[in-house]
């Protein structure tokens, strides 16, 4: 094999293992780290076909602890959700193999299709994706599973909340006793749990820019963190992402556009406040981690400090529309 990147050298059992799974007289010859994976080394693999030619599958590998539980757990979930989305009509990555106790690999391991497109993070031609980003979301939560998956895990506790330096105590306070509560009752759906723009692939075109009107989006990807739950909490997720990347009003806006788009959030004001305040709440644990995978991307602009900023303000605009 010949490695398109160093960082990308697969490992000689995990090789091993990846040519057991393709087909006869096909191998592979080459692969390249993807970046933006926060919680495993994702690599994208050139395989040479029999007929002279090459196609491409990703292999994820978790390497080390995650924050989202053992591996071999959320190996198990994306496996599952994958063989859920075949045939949905919600675009994602076929599965070929998947090793989540590490019995072959030296790391748990799946690998997986290819999909064309890449994930957009910049701002040009939002508010021509934002809509597309919203129909997305409502088609993944009209997946009707045949096994319903695991319930959703709350991502943060109101006593584990960081407030800000600069903060409106009284606003995040107020935030906080919000999500202290019991949770309300919710109609269940399929969620991605991690859908954001850095899991969505854009076919853009031949120019490139994401803001024509001949964008279109070509797959969801990463899921690893596939739950039952109620919609908002995908929805709140987004917005949240959203607010960070291009500030509180692209957020407070993508609330608008699932609705408008068909998808059905919590019936009162309180319920939907108690969902889209979990995000960014949960989000204050974790500013720093969320700041680096995206200056690498090259939002450079997206330092901690900044991201802190939107956080807060963003907090502040959803207790002014919902609280």
């Amino acid at each position: 094999m010949t490695d398109h990147d160093e960082a990308a050298a697969v490992r000689p059992l995990t090789l091993a293992w990846v040519h057991r799974h393709l087909a006869a007289d096909e191998r592979v010859v080459g692969a390249h780290a993807l970046h933006g994976g926060a919680t495993a080394e994702m690599r994208r693999l050139t395989i040479a076909t029999r007929d002279g030619g090459s196609r491409h599958l990703v292999l994820r590998s978790f390497v080390a602890p995650t924050r989202q539980g053992p591996a071999e757990e959320l190996l198990h979930r994306e496996a599952d959700a994958l063989t859920t989305l075949t045939g949905s009509g919600v675009a994602a990555p076929g599965l070929l193999a998947v090793d989540p106790t590490a019995a072959h690999c030296e790391y748990p391991s799946l690998l997986m299709t290819h999909l064309p497109g890449r994930a957009v993070l910049d701002g040009e031609g939002l508010e021509v994706r934002l809509p597309l980003l919203a129909r997305q979301l409502v088609a993944v939560h009209a997946v009707r599973p045949a096994v319903q998956p695991r319930e959703y895990v709350a991502l943060t506790t109101a006593d584990t909340v960081v407030v800000p330096q600069g903060a409106d105590v009284a606003v995040w306070s107020a935030a906080i006793e919000a999500i202290r509560r019991p949770a309300p009752r919710y109609e269940g759906r399929f969620l991605h749990r991690d859908f954001q723009p850095g899991n969505v692939l854009f076919d853009l075109p031949r120019d490139g820019r994401a803001g024509e009107a001949g964008a279109g989006i070509t797959g969801v990807v990463d899921w690893a963190a596939a739950s039952w739950g109620p919609a908002d909490l995908d929805v709140a997720h987004c917005s949240a992402n959203l607010a960070l990347l291009h500030g509180p009003a692209w957020g407070l806006r993508f609330i608008e556009a699932y609705q408008e788009a068909g998808g059905m959030l919590a019936a009162s004001a309180d319920e939907r406040l108690y969902w889209q305040v979990r995000a960014p709440l949960a989000f204050s644990e974790e500013v720093q981690w969320l700041a680096q995978p995206w200056q690498e991307a090259g939002r450079t602009e997206l330092t901690t400090e900044v991201v802190e900023e939107r956080l807060n303000a963003y907090v502040s605009s959803l207790m002014d529309a919902l609280g």
